[in-house]
């Protein structure tokens, strides 16, 4: 699996809960329709480990079958459509690529 990974913050005039309920409900009806996602995992952050890790509100981990078909859902209209609704919301984001090993499943 190739993944795109995204960690995310609030913008600041938004409650956790108002940003996980856009994230999981008006942005993953956009989220879903991306081309060849194969998967989709989200994580609700609700508390830190440490102080340098603190004020984030969730990740999202959109599983695709290579860096290809990533590439290719970057280049959609479908993506655009996400970004778009974004927008200018002035929240934090880092977003990362890279290929998947499962190390151990329980």
């Amino acid at each position: 699996m190739y993944n795109l990974v995204l960690l995310a913050a609030r913008p600041p005039e938004w409650t956790h809960e108002q940003f996980i309920d856009w994230w999981r409900g008006d942005h993953a009806e956009l989220t879903y329709r991306l081309p060849g996602l194969r998967a989709w995992r989200h994580t609700e952050i609700d508390q830190a480990l440490e102080r340098r890790s603190e004020g984030w509100d969730g990740i999202s981990v959109l599983g695709f079958d290579s860096p290809e078909d990533l590439k290719k859902a970057l280049e959609s209209k479908e993506w655009a459509d996400a970004v778009a609704q974004v927008g200018d919301m002035k929240g934090r984001r880092v977003a990362v690529m890279g290929h998947e090993a499962e190390m151990f499943t329980g």
